[in-house]
């Protein structure tokens, strides 16, 4: 497997806070990575500081060989970066299929000289576009909501535009962040699969969830961290385990 994702020496801190610290990890092509550890652990702010929301104060990050960790988040993600938000951060006032074509990568739209110049070719990349996002809804079983307003869903189906969405990019990396908060029954089993299938695609999966019945099910590799230290790896039930994992993460009791 090759490396898409390399964290090396990873530091931040927010006046005595410590969210990272010398953190190092990579994420390989093919691989689901769990991500998991109690609430303050550092999980979403090593999503954070991954994607470009947050600088680091040293180390470095790098996607496919090149270093990013001084690259605006947008730029990120135009080369090769996805990622969910625990708080879905959808455009509520747009419809759903807009929602995903927002995240499609280098829009000639986006550009007025194409716009005025070039219109058939912003044009049929549009309709490409659209066909894209209507397969994906496909994929997430919300084809029927695609004129939809994004508001008029429930929690549970915008998290599923939202994966739908970081799709949209063809990102290598794909850093899903609670992806099942709000998820139950066939949509479930729906997140599950279509999270396999990017990573037998070739894409490299992190997954931060407190679900562990989940990242049992799903991870090839899960990594628990604390205090924004990476301090083991392994499968699930070699983590749990670990009476002083468990011990900092569910009190003492063994997740069933």
């Amino acid at each position: 497997m090759s490396t898409i994702v390399r964290v090396e020496d990873l530091h931040k801190s927010f006046g005595g806070i410590v969210v990272a610290d010398d953190v190092n990890l990579s994420f390989e092509a093919g691989e689901i990575v769990g991500l998991i550890g109690p609430n303050g652990a550092g999980k979403t702010s090593l999503f954070n500081l991954i994607s470009g929301v947050i600088p680091p104060d040293a180390g470095s990050i790098i996607l496919e060989g090149h270093r990013v960790d001084q690259l605006p988040m947008h730029h990120r993600a135009r080369i090769g970066l996805a990622r969910t938000w625990q708080n879905t951060r959808m455009f509520h006032s747009m419809s759903v299929i807009d929602n995903l074509l927002i995240a499609t990568r280098r829009y000639p739209g986006e550009s007025l000289a194409r716009i005025l110049f070039r219109r058939r070719s912003v044009d049929a990349f549009r309709q490409e576009a659209t066909e894209k996002a209507m397969v994906l809804l496909e994929r997430v079983g919300l084809a029927e909501k695609m004129h939809e307003m994004a508001i008029e869903l429930s929690y549970g189906q915008q998290k599923r535009i939202g994966l739908a969405r970081a799709l949209m990019s063809d990102a290598a990396c794909l850093l899903l962040d609670e992806p099942m908060a709000g998820v139950e029954g066939q949509a479930y089993e729906t997140i599950i699969r279509v999270i396999r299938e990017e990573a037998q695609a070739g894409r490299a999966v992190c997954v931060v969830e407190h679900n562990i019945s989940f990242i049992r099910d799903i991870s090839d590799r899960t990594v628990f961290m604390f205090n924004g230290c990476v301090l083991a790896s392994g499968s699930v039930d070699e983590l749990t385990r670990d009476t002083q994992l468990t011990d900092l993460y569910f009190g003492g009791e063994h997740p069933q």
